[in-house]
């Protein structure tokens, strides 16, 4: 069973992965693709949307007579990404005690 994708959690992801450092297209829906099930597809407009919205910055490095395009995340970014772990850990908590049956910790 599959839970849905939304474009939220994406982009959270998406930025998680940029926070620990620079990636080029191809690492980085490798990465996203550990957690979720996407396609290029899929993720190329997500960046693109990210980078209109300030959150991303690109660079080209030359890499075997091509040119790779990377991918950094803004301060703008690391702001959203940091708003993205605090809704997250609220959302978490409340299903958690839905879909455990009550079951609460403490420590959140």
């Amino acid at each position: 069973m599959t839970f849905g994708l939304s474009a939220a959690l994406l982009d959270a992801c998406v930025l998680a992965v940029l926070s620990r450092g620079d990636t080029y297209g191809y690492i980085l829906t490798q990465n996203v693709r550990e957690v979720m099930d996407i396609s290029d597809s899929t993720l190329y407009p997500v960046l693109r949307r990210l980078q209109k919205d300030g959150y991303l910055t690109t660079y080209d490095q030359p890499f075997q007579g091509r040119n790779r395009r990377y991918y950094s995340i803004t301060e703008q970014g690391h702001a959203q990404y940091q708003q993205y772990i605090t809704e997250w850990v609220c959302y978490k908590h409340r299903l958690d005690k839905v879909i455990l049956g009550g079951i609460e910790d403490d420590q959140t």
